[in-house]
């Protein structure tokens, strides 16, 4: 994380400096609190606010309150002789606090929350235009029209959002355009994926615990609600999510409340939630690992994020929008893209959807050495896939049928197996690789497989 040295000013407001800051860090100290508010309405351009605790005849809610109006886009971070209990912190930071650093924090802990209140900032001044949360999506194809409509519908209401799409499209993006355009993005959005831990620990990490919860639980945790009370919650491959946990998932979005692990406190939040799942819903319920009246509860508001393939008409753009990015966070002159290599980039078929065209243009600036223009040649992509997608095969319409009538499970599901097993044959067993050969998601193909041996079982 890269430091602003002098550029960055910092308002400390008590009786002395008594954290570690950095030395290139510009300080100013008031031990007026009115003054100070005094200098953040006078827009003194200070990147954040440090305010020591105890503050003479005022509480940490009452400053929060005044220098939120003194000077929303400037993060407050608290500090004082020992740490919070519980319940103060969490009071503080519901009402807006960024961080709260005990005297006796570690300097490279100090300065690292610190550059992250300093970061926080530099996003708030980035997006003050009411419009700037389109910039977050990327694309002037029909489908993404269409979603960037639906973002500004419901951006400023609390409705559930569940936005399905395959991996690598983009749907933690909208949800961020979801957040920014919406009146809870004065607050971070909090971000969970939900298949990245064992059930045990996803709760926690959910919900939080108390000391002593279980084993290894030595202190007081805040959960991802909690963190995001006031603000936006995006629950990453929903679908993924143990069943019983699900179950209290659903209370917590009718009830808007919740237990921390090893406590019976109810704890009340305001959260806005949006799920996403890179499978599909339907056939999760089907297969009775998705409850359905959870389906439901957060389906409000569904958004069909497109893959790649289906709005190659957005490559250009998108191409263009990653090399700028990219040369810029590498500090080099801008590069181009030959008329070609736009060409050839158009025509493949990305199955790995926008995170795979992003990871290409960023290997094609790592291997272009010092030239200003991509060629076809810094994108090694196999040529087999870089054309238009193939049509369908021909398929049999006709079936002939007995007098007497047919089975139509039977014969459907007769051709079913005869195709899986063809592909399976064709790719030596592997999965993925027959899915692929089938048009199918791996997860679809394996449901289809169990669907089968559960049939032969009876």
């Amino acid at each position: 994380m890269q430091t602003l040295a002098t550029s960055r000013r910092l308002l400390w407001i008590g009786p002395s400096v008594n954290l570690p800051l950095h030395p290139d860090w510009d300080v100013a100290r008031m031990s007026d609190p009115i003054h100070a508010l005094g200098a953040l309405r006078g827009g003194g351009a200070y990147h954040a606010v440090i305010v020591q605790l105890p503050l003479p005849d005022w509480t940490p809610e009452e400053w929060l309150e005044e220098s939120h109006r003194a000077a929303p886009a400037i993060p407050c971070v608290f500090t004082g002789p020992e740490s919070l209990p519980l319940p103060d912190l969490m009071r503080i930071v519901k009402l807006g606090a960024f961080h709260y650093l005990p005297a006796d924090t570690p300097a490279g802990q100090v300065q690292q929350a610190i550059e992250q209140a300093f970061d926080y900032r530099d996003r708030v001044r980035r997006n003050d235009s009411p419009e700037a949360w389109r910039h977050i999506l990327v694309g002037n194809s029909p489908a993404m029209q269409a979603i960037l409509e639906t973002v500004r519908l419901v951006a400023q209401r609390r409705s559930t959002v569940l936005i399905t799409g395959e991996t690598g499209t983009g749907k933690e993006m909208v949800a961020r355009a979801i957040h920014a355009a919406g009146n809870r993005s004065r607050l971070q959005m909090v971000a969970v994926n939900c298949s990245a831990l064992p059930e045990n620990l996803l709760e926690a990490e959910l919900f939080g615990h108390v000391k002593g919860a279980f084993t290894g639980a030595i202190q007081h945790r805040v959960g991802r609600f909690e963190q995001a009370n006031n603000s936006t919650l995006f629950l990453d491959e929903i679908a993924e999510m143990p069943l019983d946990l699900q179950t209290k998932l659903l209370r917590v979005l009718q009830e808007r409340e919740f237990q921390r692990l090893g406590s019976s406190d109810s704890v009340k939040v305001d959260v806005r939630v949006i799920a996403a799942c890179n499978v599909d819903p339907l056939e999760s319920i089907r297969l009775g690992k998705f409850r359905e009246d959870l389906y439901y509860r957060l389906n409000v508001v569904p958004i069909q994020v497109p893959s790649l393939r289906e709005r190659l008409s957005d490559v250009p753009v998108l191409v263009h929008h990653f090399l700028e990015k990219i040369c810029r966070h590498e500090g080099i002159p801008a590069k181009k893209v030959s008329d070609e290599t736009i060409d050839r980039l158009s025509r493949y078929s990305w199955p790995g959807n926008v995170r795979q065209l992003e990871n290409a243009v960023e290997m094609a600036v790592a291997l272009s050495g010092d030239r200003d223009t991509l060629y076809p040649g810094d994108f090694p992509l196999p040529s087999v896939a870089a054309r238009k997608l193939p049509q369908p095969a021909a398929v049999p319409t006709q079936i002939a049928m007995p007098e007497d009538g047919i089975d139509f499970e039977h014969v459907i599901g007769a051709i079913e197996r005869n195709l899986l097993e063809q592909a399976l044959r064709r790719s030596n067993g592997n999965k993925k690789a027959a899915a692929e050969l089938l048009r199918l998601k791996r997860t679809t193909l394996t449901a289809k497989l169990k669907s089968l041996e559960t049939r032969v079982a009876c």
